[in-house]
């Protein structure tokens, strides 16, 4: 046998639908790649923005007092309107990007789950689809909610100032 013979009995000439489906999952993983990127740079401004502003705006108050109105995170530092919806969008932003990551994680394991649970009482394929609904409807009750609380900082102003905890900048 030559050589030649021999790598064609290894490799078998791979047909156009296989060669498409390998090309769809590479850029498919390329892709999950890149939103698991995306999302843990968003996760770690958001870290670094909570740590310096010591806390986000969904638990927050904006106080209308002496005719003036102004913005306090949970923890009752001062910013300015402007850091106030920043850290608010910023804050409801991070849930969406947590389901999308672990959408993402779940579609570049999926082949592994399926194959490895073929045999057993539920199959990989609706394993994968259960826990992808559950993420998905988790994510989006949350988002709504972190949503509605932060529509509702600006349709009920508090009238009083919240206390200054120590340590905390203003």
């Amino acid at each position: 046998m030559t050589e030649d013979q021999d790598i064609l009995l290894d490799d078998e000439p791979r047909t156009a639908q296989e060669i498409e489906e390998d090309a769809r999952q590479h850029r498919r993983t390329r892709i999950c790649v890149w939103i698991i990127l995306a999302g843990l740079i968003n996760f770690l401004a958001y870290i670094v923005l909570y740590i310096y502003f010591y806390g986000e705006a969904v638990n927050g108050t904006i106080v209308t007092a002496d005719g003036q109105t102004r913005y306090f995170l949970q923890s009752n530092a001062e910013v300015s309107q402007a850091a106030f919806i920043y850290s608010g969008i910023h804050s409801i932003s991070i849930w969406p990007t947590v389901g999308a990551i672990m959408l993402s994680m779940l579609t570049l394991a999926k082949e592994r789950v399926a194959s490895s649970m073929r045999k057993t009482i539920v199959r990989g394929q609706t394993l994968i689809t259960v826990f992808a609904t559950i993420i998905s409807l988790t994510v989006i009750v949350i988002t709504i909610w972190f949503t509605l609380q932060f529509i509702d900082r600006f349709k009920n102003p508090s009238d009083t100032l919240p206390s200054s905890p120590p340590g905390h900048r203003q």
